[in-house]
């Protein structure tokens, strides 16, 4: 059973929880699972996070390729090893984030978003992308200390949450979208409930 699957949000949306939640729960049924998670993942990872979290200003160009050579790498070290090994892979953010924040949200031209994420996927994409969709105001409600994004005006999050919904309304059939506010355990069913429905096709 190899399969990739990764967890989407805006900031608070609670889809690092839920990433975990599934990830155990593979565990308890001794499906071999690997969690991991963007920007890190790796030690050249965890340092470009550290940059694109929590230094300061980023031109948006560099912080696309940035994010993308981390994604890069994460791939090659450790999601396809992984996946070829048969285990399902969790990731927590993938292409789709860079999509939303830096095109969307940045105002990146789409296209060229596309084409970078492209070139550092190399074509892997995940078979289901959980969204996890909340208000903005809601989300970042529930957020104490704030890294750079967080910081960023409420615009900037209603663009990238817009973002979202626009690549899952034209992929219904690789997106679940569910409702961040409904209480975890709520959320937890429907995303299994969805998982077991997904082909092993790789």
């Amino acid at each position: 059973m190899a399969l990739f699957i990764t967890f989407e949000g805006g900031e608070g949306s609670g889809k690092s929880t839920q990433a975990r939640a599934l990830y155990r729960h593979l565990l308890s049924l001794d499906i071999p699972v690997l969690l991991t998670h963007e920007p890190g993942g790796t030690p050249l990872g965890r340092s470009l996070r550290r940059w694109l979290k929590d230094k300061g200003q980023i031109d948006p160009v560099t912080e696309l390729l940035l994010f993308n050579a981390s994604r890069a790498h994460l791939i090659s070290e450790v999601i396809r090893p992984a996946l070829d090994q048969g285990t399902v892979v969790i990731c927590d953010r993938f292409a789709e984030s860079t999509m939303a924040y830096q095109g969307y949200g940045r105002r990146l031209d789409l296209d060229l978003v596309n084409t970078v994420n492209n070139a550092a996927t190399q074509g892997l994409k995940p078979d289901l992308v959980v969204f996890l969709n909340i208000p903005v105001d809601h989300g970042l409600a529930r957020k104490g200390s704030r890294d750079r994004f967080e910081r960023e005006d409420v615009a900037f999050h209603e663009r990238v949450r817009a973002g979202y919904l626009q690549m899952a309304g034209d992929d219904p059939e690789r997106w679940l979208i569910i409702d961040g506010r409904l209480p975890k355990s709520d959320i937890q069913r429907l995303v299994w409930n969805r998982v077991q429905r997904l082909p092993n096709h790789r």
